[in-house]
């Protein structure tokens, strides 16, 4: 059967060719051997966007080769305007918002439920990531895991085209799958055009892994013998004069990653003494919630396999209140929150039969009288139906220094389909947590939820439920809020106007915060109102919402400096909210908020301002700004926030990006500049240096620290 075609079963298939034995891929972008023209394309992609369900604009073939060591990708992406291809970005995982694109998902146990995506850009760059069982990845730069792989591009007056090669070693895949489910996706950006080679429909794309094609004749491949070291030396000077350490500080160290593929699904990690100098500082924020802030997790050995952790109450939750049961941030810090360093940890990931595993132990050393913890995380999950789970969760935190350990267990389920009334998608999720008694702590210990999910098109449609115990604390994992229940439901409407020659399309709903406590009396009721939501087709964006809101205060709330909210106040308030944001692909980007209206017992202004500019490919200057003006009875205080973010992409393998940034509470101005040279995948030198200053208000700028580092990581697999 021919690539493309549609067999009995509905689905799109397509055959990978052997190279024949003395046979090799030159790897350049350019697509001159023998062996390509044997093989035949998947082709007439489908447009997702604007016109759904009418063919591509411009011709897309995808064809595929392997040797029984690695899988090779040759992409020809035609193109009737060859000058109008954007190709902006080059870094490895950068976003690729701005720029034309080719991207591709792979789900070697073909299961329809996990998998990887990957992609590149016409100016080389290049992104992969996991997804999960839910079909989400961490977001478009795919930062969260780092696969060996490469890739060459060549643009020329056809349009542009490349050459892809892949480890079998990369993958963790079953060897005896009949196929693969595969399927890619093609942006054209000065269009607006996103087509696929199958599942075209709004609520399927890319990441639903129900929709993938099917890869066949693939045969006689290897992992190797799964082995695989990965060694880091380390050199750094610090100085920290805010501490009176005004000499610098030179220090080396080296450490130790192992990997191996236990089976072809499962894969085992060993860490020894563990560094993270190369890790991106945090964006600093302004707090203006009485809840925690939430930083994401940004070190590479908690991130990759991570997805093989999520509890189903921290899916699908960007707001203040998420319910973390485990959160790697935890580890490294003690409970006085001070950072310990990771002696070892250990990690098995992976597939056995229907169940995915997850196990991770790390033990962190001594620090400035602190013994260190050993944590341990435990999460199984079932599979069960098509699209399905059952699970359970434990963490373990146990203190060296003596102390009883500190459990949370859990238990979760999602109950899902894709073909609810045919062709759309219906998600049921359950789930509780019960976490171990601290010291002067009994009862109400226990966290649960349930959630129901309509996502399609043009109806988005949710409720969900949760309810957090006072005594609710994760030792391992993170929560912004206790004592509390919690009502939600959403529903979102969109209009499509394919055919209105600037509108592609417009959209309004209403999201309903509903809370109580524990006796059921009223803490918040906020109605978000999206008047409209209005996308044109050059991906142009502006919306307006209104959001009427009640707080009840149960405790004093310190919302600034010497300026306190009394407990037992009740306060109603609506403001006003207008967003703007132009389409990345511009030369200069621009994105812009405006927030009015009343504020607790007064008045609250916000203004946001973020520019990006791309003058040239591998150019990026990014500039940020947030101000708010905030004028209560109890005080009037204003709170600022400016990030400034010039990078400079060489090429795929070099970069070299800088973060400034200030915020008025903390009264510190911090700058990280990062050096990335990627010699061969898997092998990456780095130099990091990071400067904070202290902006005293007699004293001025004073540096508080300043830290340079050099590291070198190279990868030997066997």
């Amino acid at each position: 059967m021919a690539a493309g075609q549609t067999p009995p079963d509905g689905r799109r298939t397509m055959r990978a060719i052997a190279l024949a034995a003395g046979e090799r891929i030159e790897l350049d972008g350019i697509l001159d051997e023998a062996i390509w023209q044997q093989a035949e394309p998947a082709t007439d992609f489908i447009q997702q966007e604007p016109i759904n369900g009418q063919p591509a604009t411009e011709r897309t073939e995808v064809r595929i080769v392997y040797t029984p060591e690695r899988l090779y990708l040759g992409v020809i992406c035609f193109d009737s305007d060859p000058g109008g291809v954007l190709g902006l970005v080059r870094r490895r995982d950068e976003f690729l918002g701005s720029d034309d694109r080719f991207l591709w998902v792979l789900d070697p146990f073909l299961e329809e439920r996990a998998g990887y995506r990957f992609g590149i850009s016409p100016g080389g760059a290049m992104i992969d990531t996991l997804l999960s069982n839910a079909g989400d990845s961490d977001d478009d730069g795919g930062r969260q895991w780092d696969g060996i792989w490469t890739a060459r591009v060549r643009r020329s007056d056809l349009g542009w085209q490349a050459e892809i090669e892949i480890p079998f070693q990369t993958l963790n895949f079953d060897p005896a799958a009949p196929a693969w489910g595969i399927n890619f996706q093609r942006t054209v950006r000065r269009k607006s055009e996103e087509s696929l080679w199958t599942g075209h429909a709004r609520n399927q794309g890319l990441e639903r892994m129900t929709n993938t094609g099917r890869l066949e004749g693939i045969r006689e491949v290897n992992q190797g013998k799964g082995l695989e070291l990965k060694p880091y030396a380390l050199g750094t000077a610090f100085t920290s004069p805010g501490t009176n350490q005004d000499e610098a500080v030179y220090q080396g160290d080296a450490g130790l990653d192992v990997f191996y593929n236990l089976t072809p699904q499962l894969r085992a990690n060993f860490t020894l003494n563990t560094d993270f100098a190369q890790t991106e500082v945090d964006d600093q924020q302004v707090n203006l919630t009485r809840f925690s802030l939430f930083f994401d997790e940004k070190r590479e050995f908690f991130l990759e396999g991570s997805s093989f952790f999520d509890f189903i109450s921290n899916v699908g939750f960007e707001d203040e209140l998420r319910v973390f049961p485990f959160f790697s941030r935890r580890i490294g810090l003690s409970d006085e929150r001070e950072p310990q360093k990771i002696d070892f940890g250990t990690r098995l990931t992976g597939q056995a039969g229907s169940q995915d595993i997850g196990f991770l132990h790390v033990r962190t050393g001594e620090h400035e009288g602190d013994a260190g913890d050993d944590f341990t995380v435990g999460r199984l999950k079932r599979r069960i139906f098509d699209q399905s789970y059952v699970g359970g969760l434990l963490t373990r935190r146990g203190p060296r220094g003596g102390g009883a350990a500190r459990y949370t267990m859990g238990l979760d389920a999602l109950i899902a389909t894709r073909y609810f009334l045919g062709t759309q998608n219906l998600e049921w999720r359950m789930w509780m947590l019960g976490a171990s008694n601290r010291a002067g702590e009994s009862g109400d210990r226990l966290a649960y939820g349930m959630d129901w999910d309509f996502p399609n098109d043009p109806w988005e449609v949710s409720f969900s439920f949760r309810g957090v115990g006072r005594n609710f604390d994760p030792d391992v994992g993170f929560v912004a809020r206790t004592g509390y229940r919690r009502y939600s439901p959403r529903v979102e409407y969109s209009f499509r106007t394919e055919t209105h020659p600037w509108i592609r399309s417009f959209s309004l709903g209403t999201d309903l915060d509903w809370q109580t406590d524990q006796e059921n009396s009223l803490l918040t009721r906020k109605f978000e109102f999206t008047v409209f939501d209005l996308q044109t087709h050059s991906e142009d964006e502006i919306s307006v919402q209104v959001t009427p809101a009640y707080e009840r205060l149960e405790e004093d709330f310190p919302i600034s400096e010497g300026v306190v909210l009394p407990g037992g106040s009740q306060y109603r308030f609506t403001s006003y909210r207008l967003e703007a944001e132009t389409a990345e692909r511009r030369v200069v980007g621009v994105e812009a908020g405006v927030e009015l209206g009343n504020f607790f017992s007064g008045t609250r202004k916000e203004y946001s301002l973020g520019l990006t500019v791309r003058p040239r490919p591998g150019v990026v200057v990014t500039a940020e700004a947030e101000w708010n003006r905030v004028n209560l009875d109890e005080g009037k205080f204003q709170t600022r926030v400016y990030r400034f973010g010039p990078e400079w992409q060489f090429s795929p393998w070099v970069s070299l990006v800088n973060l400034v940034q200030y915020d008025s509470e903390s009264r510190t101005l911090g700058w990280q500049g990062r050096f990335r040279w990627i010699l061969q995948p898997g092998n990456d030198l780095y130099f990091v240096y990071t400067h904070n200053w202290r902006d005293d208000l007699d004293l001025g700028l004073r540096t508080e620290n300043r830290r340079a580092a050099t590291k070198f990581i190279y990868t030997y697999r066997f």
